[in-house]
């Protein structure tokens, strides 16, 4: 292939997943696609995979976590980021045990995301109104109030 490296051995498949997670954490779900993206076979990557979870690399639980504190400090909420998470193979307890964590203030953080979008407060037109909403529900917010 062209552009491509081949990661024919182990020790190719694990220098590519280290420089992956020497930029940011990872679920396994995504390295093991993005090592098959780059040419390793299956039994290669979950060797790998199972070598680097095993030495402390990789980690759903560490990525969830990252995940979860980056995606919050950009107006993310636990809806969007439950969905997020899910899409990247993280596993539906921890998703939960992480997002229900004292640290989160997820009522505080949905009113922070809509003053900073709607500095003017909820409107008072319908039609504006539905708009506020579907914003809210849109970063992950869908029982935010509009008093």
């Amino acid at each position: 292939m062209f552009g491509r490296t081949q990661l024919e051995t182990p020790q190719a498949a694990r220098r590519t997943a280290l420089d992956l997670l020497a930029r940011r954490e990872h679920s396994r779900r995504e390295m093991l696609r993005k090592l098959q993206q780059r040419g390793a076979s299956p039994a290669v990557c979950e060797a790998t995979l199972d070598q680097l979870e095993e030495d402390g690399l990789l980690s759903d639980e560490r990525f969830c976590e990252a995940y979860i504190h980056a995606r919050s400090q950009r107006g993310i909420g636990p809806q969007r980021l439950r969905e997020e998470l899910r899409e990247r193979g993280v596993a539906e307890h921890l998703v939960e045990r992480y997002l229900q964590a004292v640290q989160w203030d997820w009522t505080e953080s949905a009113e922070q995301v809509f003053a900073k979008r709607f500095p003017e407060g909820p409107a008072q037109d319908l039609k504006e109104r539905a708009k506020q909403l579907r914003f809210m529900q849109y970063r992950g917010f869908p029982d935010f109030p509009l008093d």
